[in-house]
């Protein structure tokens, strides 16, 4: 009997089983989901869900959700309550809901004993001024000319700030490092600045300073008692700052400590916050939900599971090397999720009609299995007649011996699930277009049958006129046309891929009128099913469905272009 190997650790996993081992943090592991409420969640957070909570679940720990809420400019409790959603819809669950406006008081507070000690300090400059006497990596910065104030004057303005006696940008509170220090985040970095134009959505109007990132992040890792503090790698120069800022007043032997790992950049996508909010505030998409953007919820939409986008994180690994994945291989991942959970129907994009000449009484019902092969995932019931919808491109008036579908000249073509047929001719309208197909069905070759065991080489598909429905099908591509559209100089914008999104009308199978109705709403979410419309592609129902309207939004096609 073979034995299963088991799948390597990732480095952070050996880190965590290396302080196990050790005994650190007491056996404790504790990590924390940090986001910023400032806009969606996109499959670049969810790579770093995947760490923090599925290191807490491995590992019988606790992770955190804390969102990083120290900007009122940017946001708002709409972007809370999506996250905590998106989060719970991939099948994570947090230990407790924190957010950086907890600890605003203590920060504060912990600003003022810096002040006191003579390690920050109240500077006037703009932030053009500060960033210029910032320096070089090779050269040294300059001292701010408020460096060396009073002790007494640093607490009396810094009041101030507080107080909204000045105003947004006229002053900030910088830490008091080291001008010449290699890492010029230690160049006096800057603590606190004021805003008084935006009410936080917690706070209100209560503060008029707020910290910034590196003040406030690893301060309440070590207020919650996180043990393994992760993030992605361009915070590793910010490692050397949020450790000196919690070595300063921390009180006993704990640290939390920060691990970086590379962040996920996907080809023809963007993963901007900034570039995502401008594509929805100009309409260049049809929201943060558009099943185009990489976001959760536009992936949910588009009828990506939480199973095939948690599997997809878990193929591309966590290294210390930036790189960028093919969108192909998330495009594999849902076609081989679907291809064994989704039923098969059959929808006719470009409708020609069909007429079975000797086919008579009023019709019929087929059965046939929801995927072949699987009688155990159950059967659909499809209408047969006399007249039937098929693909425009299945039939060929004169066609040579390389074509094995429908044409005039005894071929014999099986109608899917259903009957044999052969052509014998088609009726046109003035302008030459085919409008009907004229055909006979041989009535002793039904599928299922011991006269349907008879092999043609060619299947069609089809739908009957009276009991299909008409639906809306939007077909999806990707959103740009570039593979790397963030690394292209210019307006970003101009990189859309215009095909990116093509609206047709179809005629599906009468089995999917159940779907024609507004979809239940779990925790605020639409649940909507998945088909696999035969020959097209992999289908989500969409939201916008009715009862007199179906609306399918294309997941994936069905061929597998991802390059191993």
């Amino acid at each position: 009997m073979e034995e299963v190997q088991e799948k390597s650790l990732n480095f952070i996993e050996q880190i965590v089983e290396k302080d196990l081992q050790e005994g650190k943090n007491d056996g404790r592991i504790q990590t924390r989901f940090p986001p910023e409420p400032n806009g969606y969640l996109h499959i670049g957070h969810v790579k770093a869900i995947c760490m923090d909570f599925g290191i807490a679940e491995k590992y019988n720990g606790v992770c955190n959700l804390r969102f990083d809420d120290t900007n009122p400019v940017k946001e708002d409790t709409e972007y809370v309550d999506s996250i905590q959603q998106d989060i719970a819809w991939l099948g994570f669950r947090w230990g407790n809901v924190y957010y950086a406006s907890d600890y605003f008081q203590k920060l504060y507070d912990l600003a003022i004993r810096f002040i006191k000690e003579g390690k920050a300090y109240v500077d006037e400059q703009s932030a053009e001024q500060i960033a210029e006497q910032k320096g070089t990596p090779t050269e040294a910065g300059k001292e701010s000319p408020f460096r060396n104030r009073p002790i007494d004057e640093n607490l009396r303005l810094f009041q101030a700030m507080q107080n909204g006696e000045i105003e947004d940008g006229k002053m900030v509170l910088r830490a008091k490092i080291d001008m010449a220090n290699p890492n010029m985040h230690f160049r006096d970095p800057i603590m606190y600045r004021i805003i008084t134009t935006h009410p936080h959505h917690r706070t209100g109007r209560r503060w008029n300073v707020y910290p910034m990132y590196d003040f406030a992040h690893g301060q309440s890792d070590y207020f919650e008692g996180v043990t393994h503090s992760i993030c992605t790698l361009e915070f590793v120069v910010h490692r050397p700052l949020y450790d000196y800022f919690i070595d300063q007043f921390a009180d006993s032997d704990y640290r939390p400590h920060q691990y970086e790992f590379n962040r996920l950049n996907i080809t023809y996508t963007v993963m901007s916050k900034r570039k995502m909010l401008q594509l929805v505030k100009e309409g260049l998409v049809a929201g943060w939900d558009d099943p185009r953007m990489p976001t959760v919820c536009g992936l949910r939409r588009r009828g990506y599971t939480a199973e095939a986008i948690r599997e997809f994180i878990n193929k591309i690994g966590y290294t210390k090397v930036e790189g960028m994945i093919d969108l192909g291989l998330l495009e594999h991942t849902i076609r081989e999720s679907l291809k064994e959970t989704a039923p098969r129907v059959c929808a006719i994009f470009d409708p020609v009609k069909l007429v079975l000449t000797n086919y008579e009484g009023e019709g019929e019902t087929i059965v046939a299995e929801n995927i072949d092969g699987h009688s155990e995932l159950g059967t659909r019931e499809m209408q047969f007649a006399r007249e039937l919808y098929i693909e425009r491109g299945d039939f060929l008036e004169n066609a040579d011996k390389n074509f094995f579908r429908l044409s005039p000249g005894g071929r014999e073509v099986r109608l899917k699930s259903a009957y044999i047929i052969q052509a014998t001719g088609c009726e046109k309208d003035e302008n030459g277009n085919i409008t009907t197909v004229y055909a006979t069905y041989d009535p002793t070759s039904k599928s299922g049958t011991e006269g349907g065991n008879r092999k043609t080489k060619a299947t069609i598909n089809w739908v009957e006129c009276k009991s299909c429905i008409d639906a809306e099908v939007r077909l999806y591509d990707r959103l740009f046309a570039c593979e790397n559209p963030s690394a292209e100089e210019g307006d970003f914008r101009e990189l859309l891929n215009p095909d990116s999104l093509r609206v047709v009308n179809c005629k599906a199978e009468g089995s999917l009128r159940k779907e024609m109705h507004q979809p239940e709403i779990v925790n605020g979410i639409a649940q909507c099913n998945h088909y696999q419309l035969l020959k097209q592609g992999y289908f989500v129902v969409d939201p916008d469905t009715t009862e007199n309207h179906l609306v399918l939004n294309r997941t994936a096609s069905l061929k597998d272009n991802w390059q191993k």
